[in-house]
């Protein structure tokens, strides 16, 4: 996940969960209302360009071969991973309506937005945790221009979506065509 990704995140200041989102035991709560408009706007600044952040427990990376978030669920220790370098090009406050506040973030491979929304609320002495996270894009591909919606899922526009997605990939992409248990029938797969 190299490339440039975004995402809309909407936080809840006040709360901090085991698993820094919506989906977690609540382990904190802390008054948020002395928290402005302005304050969390100043404090995004420190959140933007090359930052080093500590990755969350419940997470895809691994030790001994296992998911941290495997080896939570199960109830065993896990050791929090060291703090790593990471970017982000560009984050903004887009609304405010404490608890609530909802964030445009653009960022680059290895960014937890989980712990973007838990360190923001520390840096704003309370806590905050997710509540709603949507990737708006990653890489060459757009939420908006490039998702299918449920109405148009058939064969016929499935196939048009993914020659006009791997259109887009470097290099294009090589098809094979497979032969399939209809007569007349093929179908293409992109590799």
């Amino acid at each position: 996940l190299t490339p440039s990704q975004k995402y809309t995140a909407i936080g809840m200041l006040g709360k901090a969960t085991d698993t820094l989102d919506a989906t977690g035991k609540v382990t904190e709560e802390k008054p948020y209302d002395q928290v402005t408009k302005g304050d969390l706007e100043n404090v995004l600044q420190k959140f933007t360009g090359d930052i080093m952040q500590v990755p969350p427990l419940y997470s895809a990376l691994k030790k001994d071969g296992e998911r941290l978030s495997t080896l939570m669920k199960r109830g065993e220790a896990v050791e929090a991973k060291p703090a790593r370098p990471v970017r982000v090009y560009s984050l903004s406050l887009q609304q405010f309506q404490p608890p609530l506040f909802t964030l445009d973030v653009e960022c680059g491979g290895g960014f937890y937005v989980r712990s973007l929304v838990n360190d923001i609320g520390k840096e704003l002495s309370t806590c905050a945790t997710v509540q709603e996270l949507t990737r708006t894009k990653q890489g060459p591909f757009t939420l908006e221009e490039h998702a299918l919606h449920e109405d148009k899922w058939t064969i016929d526009e499935i196939a048009r979506s993914l020659e006009h997605c791997t259109a887009l990939l470097p290099g294009g992409s090589s098809r094979k065509k497979l032969k399939t248990e209809h007569p007349g029938e093929t179908a293409v797969i992109c590799e």
